[in-house]
């Protein structure tokens, strides 16, 4: 894959960003699901993903796409089927052995990681205090809607916490190694989610009841394999992969926001000063990372010197 031109890595910023608008509809699609074991839920929306994307791609014409895909390399195949089941699977195991906001909180520290891991580990970015201030603010705003209640920091919940950490390095480590393999193309993230539904499914019908749950809603399923837990990682790959990463990650504090705001609207959640100034700090955490509000925005290198290095196109430069 070539490196992105600037027109390029606006639009794949764009779609990048609106995976945040995706991830906003999933705490309300899963309440809707019904009471699916998590590891069904997850083979089952993996599995709808990855199986449309298939037929996307084949309708497009673009079966070759997906033959390029599937001879990805080794590393491309690890970090893909890895980081998308591997989230999940510390995610929900993090959800079970502790207090579910406190669990949610600490794992909603990949946008703060990916700010920090871009800066430390991306070819010609260089992390600065106005990254690591406006991601502060934005985990704060995100703490504010978490976390109000404060920590229950039991000794029997430690593990719980540890794996919901695990889970946020992991995330954060998934998506700023995506721009390490931009040659690997996006469709290759269809045979990724197969792979990660295969995996799913082995676990449930290792540690779950069979059978299809009572009360299951199989349009909520539908609507998450589609969406946030489905096209919403072709979008967050094309991000990843073309776009300004560490402006995503600043962008992504929003994911809670919104997934509040679309629980208010559905009826399932009540507006509050709380969420006001979450919503501010959120925005204004975004604002100081991007550094638009100092003027860093209109930054260049200088002429005649590229920041491109390796695989990953950092032309233009990120803004955040």
């Amino acid at each position: 894959m070539s490196a992105a031109s600037p027109a390029e890595a606006r639009r794949a910023t764009l779609w990048g960003a609106s995976t945040v608008l995706n991830w906003a509809t999933l705490a309300l699609f899963t309440q809707w699901a019904g009471p699916v074991p998590p590891f069904l839920l997850t083979a089952l929306c993996f599995g709808l993903a990855g199986g449309l994307a298939l037929l996307a791609f084949a309708a497009r014409g673009e079966a070759g796409a997906l033959a390029e895909a599937l001879r990805q390399p080794p590393a491309g195949w690890l970090l893909g089927v890895g980081g998308l089941f591997g989230y999940h699977l510390c995610y929900f195991i993090a959800q079970q052995t502790a207090p579910a906001a406190e669990a949610g909180l600490i794992s909603y520290l990949w946008p703060l990681l990916i700010v920090i891991l871009a800066g430390w580990l991306l070819p010609g970015e260089r992390l600065r205090g106005i990254h690591l201030l406006g991601g502060v603010c934005g985990f704060a705003g995100a703490a504010l809607l978490v976390g109000p209640a404060g920590f229950d920091w039991s000794g029997d919940h430690t593990p719980g916490y540890l794996v919901a950490l695990l889970a946020a390095f992991i995330w954060s480590g998934y998506s700023v190694a995506s721009r390490r393999l931009s040659r690997v193309p996006t469709a290759a993230v269809a045979w990724n989610c197969l792979g990660a539904a295969g995996l799913a499914l082995a676990c449930h019908l290792a540690w779950e009841p069979h059978g299809w749950p009572e009360g299951a809603n199989p349009w909520a399923i539908l609507a998450l394999g589609l969406g946030p837990v489905g096209s919403a990682f072709f979008t967050w790959d094309l991000g990843m992969k073309r776009g300004h990463v560490r402006l995503l990650g600043l962008l992504s504090y929003a994911t809670p926001l919104c997934s509040t705001l679309v629980l208010i609207a559905a009826g399932l959640a009540t507006p509050s000063p709380t969420l006001l100034l979450a919503a501010l700090l959120i925005c204004g955490g975004a604002l100081i990372g991007s550094g638009m509000l100092g003027g860093r925005q209109g930054r260049r290198a200088p002429a005649g010197r590229s920041r491109r290095t390796g695989n990953a196109s950092l032309e233009p430069r990120d803004r955040a």
